[in-house]
């Protein structure tokens, strides 16, 4: 990347609570007044705010979420601020968007946020809406649990592709659930659940669609999380304010963005000859170590994975590279990405364990990957992290985007 951009300082809120009398608004302004805190960066210091949300309107019949984040104090009214949106990548849009700002020099400073009310109606209800961010009358059609349905079918198609044994998928949320009982923002962090509850128990741990257990799925979660990102002669003038050394502040090193077509069917017709199932997930991906200047997953100490599913951390395992296509449940097997392995991933719980207040979830992972880069992630830190790999997925791997978050 040619301009450097920095990551002062974020904030996020519990996961495990549900936003107040369900509005959105508290969370926006206690992730913004958490993040500007947490980066000692006055409000008037910021130039342009971007918001992730998804489903604002649809959940709480509300919109025009910048004029919300501009109310939140005298110095941030009149700011620039929009909102974006791509499903569950929409915090990561958001993210894009404030980079690309920084790096053309119109703004030095900039505060995302991400944001989500789910949990103001029932889980179904709830799920169905969510639906919406697959193509309307085309596919999950009458389907009572549509995002359950369409990576269910993406674990049909390892299967077929591959062979896919449930017992893998099953390991990934055991992984992350018991990871997230060190996150104090955890959603799961209290709850007391058995072996039996991860693998082939049809009591407690009963089918869903596809070969996807009940524990295979990310719940619905209300929340927000927000950083505060600055351009290089931003960050430098804070550090030496604040007798911080510049070389200790974390950086997005590099960044992959691409879209596959909306069809989930389309997509994997599309690469039935390639050797990735998703092969503008994986372009995403090495588009971001290219940036970075990493030579692929060996670079890095730590991942943190868009795991709505177990099966899309599968996905995640071979298109990071870490195993050959096909052959992720080496890694699982081999203790790999276990939080003592090689190359943990999801250390902070994932989707699965912390939970996914959609919009947020990509402001998170990027928070979560400053402080593991920076040793500021309490329970949760890796020892010695310097470099972490991201990735956001939005729809059925429709919207994919991938960072590394790291030191020099």
């Amino acid at each position: 990347m040619s301009e450097p951009i920095y990551i002062l300082g974020g904030w996020q809120s519990d996961f495990a609570e549900k936003a107040l009398d369900g509005q959105v608004y508290p969370l926006l302004e206690a992730a913004t007044i958490g993040a500007l805190s947490d980066a000692r960066v006055d409000p008037k210091d910021i130039e342009v705010m971007h918001i992730g949300n998804f489903a604002g309107e649809i959940f709480n019949g509300q919109g025009q979420l910048g004029g919300m984040v501009a109310a939140v104090h005298p110095d941030l009214a009149g700011k620039p601020a929009s909102r974006h949106e791509a499903a569950c990548a929409s915090g990561s849009m958001a993210a894009l968007a404030a980079m690309a700002d920084l790096e053309s020099g119109r703004y030095d400073c900039a505060l995302v946020i991400g944001a989500e009310v789910l949990r103001n109606i029932g889980g179904q209800e709830a799920g169905l809406r969510l639906g919406c961010a697959a193509w309307a009358g085309r596919e999950v059609v009458d389907e009572p649990f549509p995002w359950p349905a369409m990576f269910g079918r993406i674990g049909e198609e390892y299967d077929r592709r591959y062979g896919l044994d449930h017992h893998h998928l099953g390991r990934i949320a055991e992984i992350n659930i018991t990871n997230a009982r060190r996150n104090p923002m955890a959603q799961t962090r209290s709850w007391e659940l058995t072996t039996e509850s991860f693998y082939e128990d049809d009591i407690q741990n009963p089918l869903v669609s596809g070969p996807l257990r009940r524990q295979d799925c990310s719940r619905i979660t209300d929340g927000s999380a927000a950083i505060v990102v600055a351009s290089h002669e931003f960050a430098s003038r804070w550090a030496r304010a604040r007798q911080v050394a510049l070389d200790d502040v974390p950086r997005i090193l590099g960044w992959g963005h691409r879209t596959g077509t909306m069809l989930l069917e389309d997509k994997l017709a599309a690469s039935i000859e390639d050797e990735y199932v998703f092969p503008h997930l994986r372009q995403a991906i090495l588009d971001a170590y290219r940036r970075a200047g990493c030579s692929g997953p060996t670079d890095l100490d730590l991942i943190e994975t868009h795991d709505c599913f177990s099966v899309s951390e599968y996905v995640a395992i071979d298109h990071f590279g870490i195993t050959s296509p096909g052959k992720s449940w080496q890694a699982i097997e081999d203790g790999l990405i276990d939080r003592g392995g090689a190359l943990p991933i999801n250390p902070s719980g994932g989707l699965l364990g912390l939970g996914h207040p959609v919009g947020a979830t990509g402001v998170r992972m990027l928070l979560d990957g400053a402080r593991q880069a920076s040793g500021q992630a309490g329970e949760c830190q890796i020892p010695n992290a310097k470099k972490v790999g991201l990735l956001n997925i939005g729809g059925s791997v429709t919207t994919v985007a991938s960072f590394v978050v790291g030191l020099d």
